[in-house]
């Protein structure tokens, strides 16, 4: 962004010269002592003018002194009387007269002049300067405060104004007289002028901005968020998701606004990979941690976004495997399962289905007993959050009184695979073997885990039936068959 010096003072001197009588009355061309602006706004505007004139050709005890100000075009054909001294107040040379701009004022040709009503002269004008009154001087948003904005290949993406924009926003649309200009940044520090006008059409990626137009006294006190537009190919592209508060930030404070590219003709945001029900806005409000994302449908393309969203402030893990997958208990009895985490003065909780366990208050737990457990971390000074692991544990090798003759290994955690007895599994040296309908074997071993089938099958009938022969140590055989569900 451009910077400018804002002028604080300026001293206008305008020098009258004058004859001792009417007929040979002297005027000379003004000088003029001045910076080359005049900016002026609510919080100030005050200037000072001086001038010289030839005391005896004037009654100075009964004269007034008139200073008047140009159009924007330096023309006096309507003059504006900026002052006008009290009758004798100015009686020496040089005259000094305290004035204001008007609220009006926007232009880089105005002169002033004085005029003296006893006897009659008027000086020329003085040399042109820049002034304006800085109507509104605050900061104001564009494309509704969004940060990012997507357009088509061969389109363009409309940023506008906003009016009047969202809270405490003072949108400069309010004043009919101000007109703007747009800015692309070729740098942090620095930009290229792209147009003037309330709105602009964009078709090339870049950062912009618009800032009220000031001239001269242009300053970013009275400019608007960045926005930061790409192009989006016919295939989809990516973009950016937002935090309102921050990522992480801290849940206990309320709910934070995810927020993406405007303008789109459809949005379906989604939370750990499902459909969020009636999010269809631009917007999504949650106090939730997850893995967030977007589609944006764009007319003749799409675009979409994703954000790992922490709402906790301290991060954290868990040693085993989280549901839907199953960990096994294993043949000590014992599985150890550890937390590790960076929250401020933590607490920990454990559950054993849905039931807090008593007295388990560490960050490590010694479970004994399958079933769904879950590990709660809470962090209790600062950002009061927390954060929960849900796992479940069975044994390696259950219990079963029969052998099944049906498994379905949908991943679902139930019947995944074939669990026999105990009396034929690791341990008993029995003989197993598994052939499919075609007579091939496709499973053999003598220290069975429980663990068949150990990779995914490869089914092309529907609900196909294998075979299967147990031959314990003793040399007892038992044969069925094992159909598969899908």
């Amino acid at each position: 962004m451009r910077n400018f010096t804002i002028t604080t003072n300026i001293i206008i001197v305008v020098f009258l010269f004058f004859a001792g009588q009417m007929k040979a009355q002297i005027i000379r061309n003004p000088t003029l002592e001045i910076t080359s602006r005049a900016c002026a706004s609510d919080t100030f505007n005050s200037f000072e003018a001086e001038f010289v004139f030839e005391e005896g050709s004037i009654n100075t005890s009964s004269n007034q002194f008139i200073l008047e100000l140009s159009d924007e075009n330096g023309s006096f054909s309507n003059p504006e009387i900026l002052f006008t001294s009290a009758i004798g107040a100015i009686t020496t040379s040089p005259g000094i007269i305290d004035f204001s701009l008007p609220t009006t004022a926007a232009g880089d040709a105005y002169k002033i002049r004085i005029k003296s009503t006893e006897t009659a002269f008027t000086s020329s004008g003085s040399k042109s300067f820049a002034a304006y009154y800085k109507i509104q001087n605050t900061p104001f948003t564009i494309n509704n405060l969004n940060d990012t904005a997507v357009y088509c290949a061969g389109g363009s993406y409309l940023l506008t104004i906003d009016n009047p924009g969202t809270g405490e926003n003072d949108s400069p649309l309010q004043y009919p007289s101000l007109t703007f200009r747009w800015y692309r940044e070729t740098s942090p520090t620095t930009s290229v002028f792209v147009t003037d006008g309330a709105s602009l059409a964009v078709s090339e990626p870049g950062t912009y901005f618009v800032e009220t137009n000031y001239g001269p006294c242009s300053t970013p006190d009275s400019s608007s968020n960045k926005v930061t537009v790409s192009q989006a190919s016919s295939g989809g592209a990516s973009t950016d998701i937002n935090s309102s508060l921050g990522n992480p930030y801290c849940s206990s404070l309320g709910e934070t606004t995810l927020s993406t590219v405007s303008g789109g003709d459809s949005y379906q945001w989604f939370k750990d990979g499902n459909e969020i029900d009636g999010a269809i806005t631009e917007t999504y409000v949650t106090d939730q941690s997850g893995l967030y994302e977007v589609n944006v449908s764009l007319g003749t393309c799409s675009t979409s976004g994703s954000i790992n969203l922490d709402a906790n402030q301290f991060t954290s893990s868990i040693d085993v495997d989280e549901k839907p997958d199953v960990n096994l208990l294993p043949a000590s009895g014992t599985l150890t399962i550890t937390l590790i985490d960076t929250a401020t003065n933590p607490e920990y909780e454990w559950y054993l289905n849905d039931v807090l366990i008593p007295g388990a208050t560490s960050d490590s737990f010694d479970a004994t007993q399958t079933g769904d457990y879950k590990a709660v971390i809470k962090q209790t000074v600062g950002c009061i959050s927390s954060k929960e692991f849900l796992f479940a544990i069975q044994e390696t090798f259950p219990d079963v009184e029969n052998i099944p003759n049906l498994i379905s290994p949908n991943g679902d955690g139930v019947n995944d695979t074939w669990v026999i007895p105990k009396e034929y599994i690791s341990g008993t040296n029995a003989d197993i073997v598994i052939i499919s309908s075609q007579g091939k074997i496709v499973f053999q071993t003598n220290d069975y885990q429980n663990n068949w089938p150990d990779t995914e099958l490869n089914l092309k009938d529907v609900n196909p039936v294998y075979y299967y022969i147990i031959t314990t140590e003793g040399q007892k055989t038992k044969k069925g068959s094992i159909t598969v569900i899908k």
